[in-house]
């Protein structure tokens, strides 16, 4: 028995247009994830200007070469996310490496360099989820709050807290495991 092909998803049909050179769906894919991709560059360059600039290359490589975006390995979002990320701490290094000062550690800042695209990574995901577990980790870890505490602050049971956190937390790390298995796949395992 055949089974019936599933509709495209809405990645997959923004893709094929911008293929197609249709200049509305650049539009409205800058529409949709232009906030995050800025976003993530700027968490990791630490500099508005600089992040700018990364979101409009960004998006004017993704005119340029859609074929690039493969829906089979993951959502248009997460490769926008993994691309922004590279991008950015490659410029990151490069600028670190033009500041560098004679006799300074160089592993000290690729150290540095690798802890702030983590962190940033990290944000990143965490802003993925749905908002009620973003939510709960954000009072839970960023507030640095107890569970009980938590509960009674987003008006939930202190059970409802615990297994939200547990699974944000397990979400975000096989996020971070995945985005670390496709660096290792593309050669670009030191961040």
């Amino acid at each position: 028995m055949a089974t019936p092909e599933r509709p495209p998803r809405w990645d997959e049909q923004l893709q094929r247009r911008l293929a197609r050179g249709e200049e509305t769906a650049l539009g409205e894919l800058y529409d949709q994830l232009a906030p995050m991709v800025h976003g993530l560059a700027g968490r990791i360059l630490a500099d508005q200007a600089a992040a700018a600039q990364l979101t409009r290359e960004i998006f004017a490589h993704v005119w340029e070469h859609p074929e690039d975006f493969d829906p089979a390995q993951g959502t248009l979002r997460s490769w926008l996310g993994a691309l922004t990320h590279r991008r950015a701490v490659d410029r990151l290094r490069a600028r670190r490496a033009a500041e560098r000062v004679p006799g300074c550690d160089p592993q000290g800042a690729e150290a540095e360099i690798r802890a702030v695209a983590t962190a940033a990574r990290v944000q990143y995901v965490v802003d993925s989820l749905p908002q009620p577990l973003r939510e709960t980790i954000a009072v839970t870890y960023y507030d640095g709050r107890t569970y009980r505490e938590t509960a009674r602050l987003l008006g939930i049971s202190e059970q409802a807290a615990k297994q939200r956190m547990r699974l944000g937390l397990e979400l975000l790390a096989t996020e971070l495991a995945e985005e670390r298995a496709r660096q290792d796949d593309t050669g670009d395992g030191e961040t």
